[in-house]
Formats: structure tokens, sequence, C-alpha cells
């Protein structure tokens, strides 16, 4: 669900494959937001972390019926508390559309926007509709092993 979610509908991981999402799980702190009762998984993000001195939030998401209850701001609410706890007090995120969500949590735009520079290698990525529009992934080439 967690992939399907981000690769098909989420603009920052449109595209991603199955395997970049299980390495980013696993080199992340993950939270997850469930419905009560059932259980089910209505939202996630993760941190990216040293958990000592900075932390970059990024994959927020929540189900599209489950939106506009407030629900991501809690879940990010929640998230700065502990990365807090844990002793980071540096927490960056990216958005293109929820600077005004972020803000009421003391998010706010970089100080010095000139100091930081990014690396980008990303390849351009097509909007994936549906799994059956997704290009199948090219073989890996096989690593020498010496």
């Amino acid at each position: 669900m967690l992939h399907h979610w981000l690769s098909t509908d989420a603009y920052w991981a449109l595209g991603r494959s199955r395997d970049v999402m299980v390495r980013a799980v696993a080199a992340s702190i993950n939270y997850g937001l469930y419905r009560p009762g059932g259980g089910r998984l209505v939202g996630y993000t993760r941190a990216v972390t040293d958990q000592a001195t900075f932390a970059w939030l990024c994959d927020v998401y929540v189900e599209r019926g489950s939106r506009g209850a407030g629900l991501g701001g809690w879940l990010v609410s929640t998230v700065r508390d502990d990365l807090s706890a844990r002793g980071v007090r540096r927490i960056l995120l990216a958005t293109a559309d929820a600077h005004g969500i972020y803000a009421r949590l003391g998010f706010t735009a970089l100080t010095d926007p000139a100091r930081w520079m990014e690396l980008d290698a990303r390849p351009a990525v097509r909007p994936v509709t549906s799994p059956a529009a997704a290009p199948a992934p090219a073989p890996a080439p096989t690593p020498a092993v010496e």
C-alpha cells in the first residue's frame, strides 16, 4: 500500500521503484498513522537522521480519504516531538504546497538559502497513473565480484 501511494499519488515520488522504497524505508525512522479500531494504515512519514543533530523529514503522506481532518499536521508534530526527544535540533523538509501546515508547526523558510546547495542526480520521471502504465524496470547490471 505504501509503495502504491507514493509511486502513484505523491508528486515527489511518482514512479519510485519498489526497490528504492524498500531501501529508503530501511535507512529511515518510519512513522505510521493508523485508523483506530481496525488498525488500517492511513498515513506515513519517515525521517532520515543521524539521531543527534539533523533530520530530513520526507514522504509525508495521508491517504486521500483521510485528508482534511488535521491528521498530517498531527503526524508531523508527533515526529517533530519524537526527534526533539532524541536530541535532534534541526529538521528540514521540502514542500510544494503545504507551507501553511508546516508553518503552524514551527517550520520556517531557510534563514539563508544561499548557504545551501544540492546535488540532484535524479533522472527525469514521468507521472505514473496506474501500475499498468508503469514502465518495466530495467535489469540491473551484475556487479563485478573481485
